[in-house]
């Protein structure tokens, strides 16, 4: 079994960005944790600044047939502009979580618009970096039910 955990713009500096809003652990700690919670569990981590990478990698899950259970996104930025990407989740073939560590509904204005919630089969939003390993098992349960 598989998970794709994909990050976008700026989550490459977790840990060292806006702690007071992303919390103060790096990614290599999140998935750490993430990999002992569920050892049995394969997970492949991307990270772009790239808006046309991140739509290859969820494209690629379908046109290339990868065996994923589901796909992890934390879009970033790219959450509040990006329609090719939600076109992107929209023509997926597994579920696609959508993860962000704060309240997008208490921030800017301009971040209180997410084009993904709608086309994602979950959301996870403001519950901190504890959100990934919140969706990592939505993702399971939703494959138990499945199967």
């Amino acid at each position: 079994m598989t998970i794709l955990i994909l990050n976008g713009p700026n989550l490459n500096r977790l840990g060292v960005r806006k702690p007071e809003i992303y919390g103060s652990k790096s990614m290599a700690q999140i998935l750490l944790d993430i990999q002992r919670t569920w050892p049995e569990v394969h997970f492949v981590y991307r990270q772009s600044n790239h808006e046309g990478d991140l739509i290859d990698w969820i494209q690629e899950v379908t046109d290339e047939g990868l065996t994923v259970t589901g796909i992890v996104l934390n879009a970033g930025g790219y959450t509040h502009t990006s329609v090719a990407l939600r076109d992107a989740v929209e023509d997926c073939e597994v579920p696609v979580v959508e993860v962000h560590i704060s309240d997008i509904s208490q921030r800017e204005p301009f971040r209180r618009i997410s084009l993904l919630t709608d086309v994602c089969t979950h959301s996870i939003i403001g519950k901190g970096t504890k959100g990934y390993e919140e969706a990592v098992n939505y993702i399971l349960s939703h494959n138990s039910q499945q199967s």
